[in-house]
């Protein structure tokens, strides 16, 4: 099952590689979801103010929309890069996408500290504003 803020983070990832809006079968294709499914959670969205959705155009985030998605693209690069450096899984987008809106900011904050801070590896704090992040990557 995909959650609000799998749709919240995938959108947030579409809107900084396109301008939006993101249209509904390219966050079917990043999330693996149905046209049908998509267009649900997309109207949920859009009642809970936190994207303006247009049928067959597409979504936007809305400031609260941004705000939440910013905050929940912070835990998904820090859990990425946790479960890229320290547990040196191979799809550690998909995980950290799923879980990156159950981890506090707390636990990511405390996750973070735990990364090796080797030459080759930028950390979490780079990650978010560079073309090295794990968001950056096709796979999401």
């Amino acid at each position: 099952m995909t959650t609000a803020p799998e749709y919240l983070l995938a959108i947030y990832i579409a809107q900084h590689r396109d301008d939006p809006p993101v249209a509904p079968g390219e966050l079917g294709e990043m999330l693996d979801r149905s046209p049908a499914a998509v267009t649900e959670m997309c109207q949920r969205l859009a009642e809970d103010g936190l994207v303006s959705y247009e049928p067959y155009e597409g979504v936007t985030l809305t400031e609260s929309g941004r705000e939440e998605a910013t905050e929940l693209h912070e835990t998904y690069v820090t859990v990425s890069w946790f479960f890229r450096g320290v547990l040196d899984l191979d799809d550690h987008e998909t995980e950290a996408m799923e879980l990156a809106g159950l981890v506090s900011p707390m636990v990511a904050e405390r996750l973070a500290a735990t990364l090796p801070c080797d030459a080759g590896a930028a950390g979490p704090e780079e990650a978010t504003g560079s073309g090295s992040s794990p968001a950056d990557e096709d796979a999401v």
